[in-house]
């Protein structure tokens, strides 16, 4: 197949339904680490098309869901410097931190720009050399190597009013934190956009170790229905692997010329995931060479985060062991508009998503 109307054909989908429905032998729980997936999911309506043995369940996948508050209060206290600019990805600048948000911000006056990459973040910095650009730098290894780019090409060009504030994370670590947290899952339908920078032999852990199935999947209908296929079958079979669906964008090694960009820019280190807590060697911080862009450092700036609302489960979704219809605030409280929790803001998260499809359930 080579067009997305062939992923989306009507009988090839009822096809690979009706193929799941005669496949089922017991209960499956399967979960996404992909905020990509999350949508795509309820968007078409994917649970419908399933037997009720077949449970799909979100994780960590959404990369603006899982930044800190103690991360959001920083980029806001750092918007309020003289002469800065913070450079951000659309889907941050709502995320509540303790008493503001950057979008709070930048209606108060704060020069906060919108931007898809950080090579746009290294434009503005090109463009205004009497101002201090912090790039707010988040999301997995699906982004982390576009902020490599722009660091390397601010050090070969000399640029010293660019700066970045990492919150960037890597997967695999996070899926391992999910399986030893006791989360009752059956396989992983593993995210294809991190596999086609990592390679999907960076989830061969997760059957060698734990003995779980995964597949590395795409983000059609087609793509996620062969993909519970496969996981149906791993299961029934007592044989779990790791296995690519996602064939046409994803090899095992992975893009070796992104993946050496990151390794030359950032180093591991441990992170705070919202609403999960520290995990080990899941963070990306940039490395001795390049710490004159570290915004961390060249602007350290105290701040209190606040509790979480204790009445917002995100944290529990995360890690799935609850879905945004058990929390007490989800479409009344907390809604898009004035989102309590990180799960609501980016169309990625898990309660934006359940809001947008399935809220009167």
């Amino acid at each position: 197949m080579k067009y997305i109307d062939e992923y989306r054909d009507k009988q090839l989908i009822l096809s690979l339904s009706d193929m799941i429905n005669k496949s089922v032998k017991k209960e499956y729980s399967f979960m996404e680490v992909c905020g990509g997936h999350t949508a795509a999911i309820h968007r078409f309506g994917i649970p419908s098309l399933l037997p009720a043995t077949i449970r799909l369940i979100s994780g960590p996948g959404c990369p603006v869901c899982v930044t800190s508050k103690n991360y959001i209060d920083t980029i806001i206290a750092l918007s309020g410097l003289e002469d800065v600019i913070i450079a951000t990805f659309g889907d941050l600048i709502r995320v509540p931190g303790s008493l503001s948000s950057l979008e709070m911000e930048k209606a108060k006056g704060a020069d906060v720009r919108i931007v898809i990459s950080a090579l746009d973040s290294l434009q503005i910095a090109r463009s205004n050399p009497g101002r201090k650009i912090i790039f707010a730098a988040i999301g997995f290894e699906t982004t982390a190597p576009g902020t490599a780019v722009a660091a390397s090409k601010a050090k070969d060009e000399g640029i010293d009013n660019f700066f970045i504030l990492s919150a960037h994370k890597v997967m695999p670590p996070a899926m391992e934190a999910i399986l030893k947290d006791g989360t009752r899952i059956d396989g992983f339908i593993c995210p294809g956009h991190v596999a086609a920078i990592t390679g999907a032999d960076a989830f061969r852990f997760i059957p060698d170790k734990y003995h779980l199935g995964c597949v590395v999947t795409g983000f059609e209908p087609a793509d996620i229905l062969q993909s519970v296929l496969m996981l149906v079958n791993q299961v029934n079979d007592n044989a779990p692997k790791m296995e690519t669906q996602y064939t046409r964008a994803v090899t095992d090694e992975g893009n070796r010329i992104a993946q050496n960009y990151m390794s030359a820019v950032f180093e591991p280190c441990s992170a705070e995931w919202r609403g999960i807590g520290i995990i080990s060697s899941s963070g990306l911080m940039l490395r001795k060479e390049f710490e004159s862009f570290d915004a961390a450092k060249v602007f350290p700036v105290v701040v209190e985060s606040r509790e979480e609302n204790n009445l917002c489960i995100c944290g529990d979704i995360l890690r799935g062991k609850k879905t945004p219809a058990g929390c007490p605030l989800f479409a009344d409280v907390c809604c898009p508009e004035k989102p309590v929790g990180a799960c609501m803001v980016s169309g990625e998260g898990a309660c934006n998503t359940y809001f947008k499809y399935r809220k009167n359930e």
